[in-house]
């Protein structure tokens, strides 16, 4: 980004919109850029509340009366030297007729001369007028170099332990996604609330994007306290994922692997997807942005879907490497295919867009989606190369229903010995590992209410008295196995086909 700003700057582009928070660091990367130019570019900044000031120059030596937004632009088009001029923070005023109007007349004089004005806003607000007039820049946030000059400082300040290749990584990683200033910050709150900074340290730092996901308001960071070992079956699906539980590092690039992009997961309902996806997170180690599509939808205005679909990306590649992860696409993305009647072309362009981002993204995102309605979903999602992997996930076999049952029963009582499994399993031929897990929920009820511990037949009663979703939606599920039979990956490695079952 500084490298094009630079060439901006030079090739006299007259008006620049630069879109950050980072008002300190982007000031000092425009300085740089200025010092090497040839003549050299004197700086000026205006705000609203002292008006136009030299770069460098207390706050106190302004220019007489350039607070206005206008009179600072009248002010600027005045100066016959090569100069840039930073105007902070003009969005709210940027839509007046005499504000974009002054601008436009800026624009005008500085034909041949080595001015520019950057508008530096963490709000990117451009008007019609000045569409074809201004470029806009995305300040990119510090890299990993950046970040580790502020953790060795940081180190140095408090004479911290020297640490490993491996835990300055993590620390770093950990931290990207935030701003320097927020890096110092969670640095010294590490260092206050333990008296160290060292890799045990992470979490505390990975609690500052849990804030960041929270002023975003449309993805939300999902904690998972259970391993992917609390998931029954799906042997070969775990496989696919543990041998890339590394593939983010630095290693992984330096052996030649590409970053993964993503997975889509197909499945009966309650077969444990969502599970898989939530799991995922702690084998990675990364964090998991769980991507609401109905917050990203907003009829109040023109545009304002697409810019919230916009920021909530941006926000997921700011933080990465992280997970992605989108619940039920099939509903989500349902309406995309000639919703023009019914919402103004608003879902088709959300899908374009969201897409387009698939397809184009370099950041470490790993878009992870579940999903039970195959024939739901447009032909798009489901072309080579979207996903890393399309898995299917079946009804659970006799086997994996043993191992659901294993690991429900091991939570609740330390010892079930005296349960009969095998049994057990073949009682729910046909259930989910959710309707499995309801059934005995059903039968501690039942053991509870009557102030006695449940037993194998309290399990067998509430399994008769359920109807599985197998059952009830047979030719839902038939036709889902029929289409992955020849187009997805079984998630079960003890299953060389998908099983027909007989109800």
């Amino acid at each position: 980004m500084k490298e094009e700003l630079n060439i901006l700057i030079q090739a006299q582009y007259p008006l620049i919109y630069l879109v950050t928070s980072e008002e300190e660091r982007a000031e000092q990367s425009i300085s740089a850029i200025a010092q090497v130019l040839k003549p050299q570019r004197r700086i000026f900044v205006w705000t609203v509340t002292h008006g136009i000031v030299e770069y460098g120059q207390p706050r106190n030596v302004t220019q007489h009366n350039t607070v206005s937004p206008e009179a600072a632009i009248e002010w600027i088009i005045r100066q016959r030297e090569p100069g840039i001029f930073i105007l902070k923070d003009l969005h709210p005023f940027i839509d007046a007729p005499a504000t974009a109007r002054s601008l436009r007349d800026a624009i005008a004089s500085f034909k041949g001369m080595q001015k520019n004005i950057i508008l530096m806003s963490p709000v990117q607000q451009v008007p019609i007028e000045l569409e074809k007039e201004v470029v806009v820049l995305d300040f990119q946030l510090p890299d990993m170099a950046e970040l580790n000059k502020v953790l060795t400082h940081h180190l140095d300040q408090n004479r911290g332990r020297r640490l490993t290749t491996e835990a300055r990584e993590k620390l770093l990683r950990a931290a990207l996604g935030l701003t320097r200033d927020e890096a110092e910050k969670v640095y010294r709150k590490a260092q206050v609330t333990t008296g160290r900074l060292t890799e045990e340290e992470v979490d505390i730092v990975l609690s500052e994007k849990k804030q960041l996901i929270r002023r975003n308001g449309i993805l939300e960071y999902i904690e998972e306290d259970e391993t992917i070992d609390a998931v029954g079956g799906l042997e070969e699906l775990k496989k696919w994922l543990k041998q890339r539980s590394n593939a983010f590092t630095e290693r992984a690039r330096e052996y030649g692997l590409p970053q993964p992009k993503g997975m889509l997961i197909l499945g009966v309902p309650g077969c444990g997807k969502s599970l898989i996806a939530k799991t995922t997170s702690r084998l990675w180690g990364l964090p998991l942005l769980r991507l609401d599509m109905g917050r990203v939808y907003d009829g109040s205005m023109v545009g304002r879907s697409e810019a919230n679909l916009r920021n909530a990306l941006k926000t997921a590649e700011s933080i990465s490497p992280a997970i992605l992860f989108i619940d039920e696409l099939d509903k989500s993305f349902a309406g995309s295919t000639g919703s023009s009647d019914s919402d103004g072309g608003t879902s088709s362009r959300i899908f374009g867009s969201f897409l387009t981002w698939m397809q184009e993204k370099k950041s470490p995102v790993f878009v992870m989606a579940t999903a039970n309605r195959v024939e739901r979903l447009p032909g798009e999602f489901l072309r080579k190369g979207r996903f890393d992997e399309i898995f299917f996930v079946d009804l659970p076999t006799a086997e994996e229903r043993q191992d659901i049952y294993k690991i429900h029963l091991t939570k609740r009582r330390e010892d079930i010995s005296r349960f009969d499994l095998e049994q057990l399993a073949k009682m729910s031929d046909g259930f989910s590992g959710a309707e499995i897990e309801q059934a005995l929920v059903a039968a501690m009820y039942e053991a509870f209410a009557q102030d006695r511990e449940f037993t194998q037949l309290d399990i067998i009663a509430a399994l008769k008295a359920t109807l599985p979703l197998s059952r009830t939606m047979q030719e839902q599920v038939t036709a889902l196995r029929d289409w992955a039979r020849q187009r997805a990956r079984p998630a079960a490695s003890s299953v060389a086909e998908y099983q027909r079952m007989e109800f």
